[in-house]
């Protein structure tokens, strides 16, 4: 017979062992943070939990730089707004063509995700709640050859302005400067 684990019975780990799986030493592993898009979406998944300080600072240690942030809206150019200022604010790009117009692509792919479908929120009575992570770095940890890429995740719910209608959402833009 096969056993079934649900994920409320699974032990959840602490910070020191998330830490030394995702640290840059780890080799293999669903939670190495060897690519940037993979690295983006464990640092958003983690805000607001106890392994937010841990994974951030994996991911820094990988050669990522790092902005997190969080926005909840009905207005898409509030959302666009608040990712566009936070990496700003935290050097992530530099205000040149080049860095503006990647960001630009990460939040137009990662907003696809959250949507699956219009770029409308208010006027189609929808909302959205969000936790958000941008990295800068390398596309693969290591690679000494590949230029610097961009990611943003965005993760938290969307759903009718009701409390209880909403459901989780991902989304995820990764793009090169």
């Amino acid at each position: 017979m096969v056993g079934v684990m649900f994920l409320n019975e699974w032990p959840l780990p602490n910070a020191a062992d998330v830490a030394a799986v995702a640290s840059p030493e780890a080799k293999t592993g669903l939670l190495t943070m060897d690519r940037i898009g993979k690295a983006a979406i464990m640092v958003t998944m983690a805000i607001g939990t106890d392994l937010e300080q841990p994974l951030t600072e994996a991911a820094r240690e990988s050669g990522f730089l790092v902005c997190k942030g969080q926005i909840g809206s009905m207005d898409t150019q509030k959302i666009v707004a608040a990712i566009e200022t936070a990496a700003r604010r935290e050097g992530i790009v530099h205000g040149v063509y080049g860095d503006e117009h990647a960001l630009y692509h990460v939040i137009l792919e990662a907003l696809h995700g959250v949507y699956r479908g219009p770029f409308a929120l208010g006027n189609l009575l929808r909302t959205v709640g969000l936790s958000f992570a941008i990295l800068r770095g390398p596309r693969t940890r290591g690679d000494a050859n590949d230029r610097e890429w961009i990611a943003l995740c965005l993760y938290g719910s969307i759903g009718a302005p009701v409390k209880g209608w909403e459901h989780e959402v991902i989304g995820l833009g990764i793009n090169h400067f």
